[in-house]
């Protein structure tokens, strides 16, 4: 996606406002286009550029320096979540919003806590993005109003409330194992993607089992496609 140079607009009041530049970080060029369609139709954004995986979008993070990046979870090497980490890590205080089409009640609180901030669902975000950016860029937080709402009650109880999803109950690296389970993935290809040895894999499975319920390697297996086919 070409890179576009910062722009400035003459604001309401008279002074230049500097025009905000938006990275898109998607493994879908289609999806990139179109979102870049959107966000360049609104008064003080633009799109500096696009990448299509995490190794791709981290590097123009540092090469672009963008006021805004709005980041997918599914990339083809990495995970989305362990990419804001990353973000975070080499430039602190970077703006983030995740855009997925998985469900926000199970990544949303993740993704928050991984850096981001905002989580908006691909299906809403003709309606919801724009807004999402402007409220994360004015320096606020933005999800959903159920999931606001779900997280005001978590803090309302004192952030003890039980989870209400086994799911929940995994760590992020368990649950990106538990999706490529389910995706038919073997435990050799996983340790490769993600750097890891195969026996830390079997380490995770054991520990997924365990949190899950789950007593054999084929339930497992079962459950996980079952959850993938069902997000």
């Amino acid at each position: 996606m070409p890179g576009a140079r910062a722009q400035h607009t003459e604001g309401p009041c008279g002074p230049p406002e500097k025009v905000k530049r938006v990275l898109l970080v998607d493994d879908h060029p289609i999806m990139r286009h179109g979102l870049a369609q959107l966000i360049r139709a609104e008064e003080g954004l633009d799109v500096c550029g696009g990448a299509g995986s995490a190794a791709e979008g981290l590097g123009a993070v540092g090469q672009l320096v963008p006021d805004l990046v709005i980041v997918d979870l599914t990339l083809p090497d990495k995970n989305g979540l362990e990419l804001l980490k990353d973000i975070q890590a080499m430039h602190p205080g970077t703006l983030c919003i995740v855009l997925s089409m998985h469900d926000e009640s199970v990544y949303a609180e993740r993704a928050l806590r991984a850096g981001a901030r905002g989580y908006v669902m691909k299906e809403a975000a003709a309606d919801f993005l724009v807004g999402a950016i402007r409220r994360v860029l004015a320096g606020g937080i933005y999800v959903s109003e159920t999931m606001a709402s779900r997280m005001l009650e978590g803090v309302a109880g004192g952030g003890h409330r039980p989870t209400t999803s086994l799911i929940g109950r995994l760590t992020d690296r368990e649950l990106e194992i538990l999706e490529m389970i389910g995706k038919g993935v073997a435990t050799k290809i996983i340790a490769e993607r993600l750097h890891i040895s195969a026996r830390t894999v079997e380490a995770h499975r054991s520990h997924i089992k365990e949190k899950l319920g789950i007593t054999d390697g084929p339930a497992l297996v079962r459950f996980a496609v079952q959850w993938v086919e069902t997000r």
